[in-house]
């Protein structure tokens, strides 16, 4: 896994392509508040950390941008409970 994760607000998602396979958590944003509502891996990926590095790399970014979060995706929300260092970007 080479490729960084990259913001893609067009299509609302963070985005990691590895071999040629695009893995990406969408999300929506509103009042300062980004809600992830859904992550998908391809299964050529699946059981490689790819989605850990994906949501990873997409929570540095909102930190870096200041937002809170709302882990309506079950992947994001278990992400969040088993690093706690990205707790306290949850929204009240």
């Amino acid at each position: 896994m080479t490729d960084a994760v990259r913001n893609n607000p067009a299509e609302q998602r963070y985005e990691l392509t590895v071999e040629g396979h695009l893995a990406a958590t969408y999300y929506r944003i509103a009042n300062g508040i980004i809600t992830f509502v859904h992550t998908e891996v391809p299964d050529a990926l699946a059981g490689r950390g790819v989605g850990s590095k994906l949501v990873k790399g997409a929570l540095d970014q909102v930190r870096a941008d200041g937002l809170k979060v709302v882990a309506q995706c079950p992947f994001v929300k278990a992400y969040i409970g088993k690093h706690a260092e990205y707790a306290d970007l949850l929204a009240p």
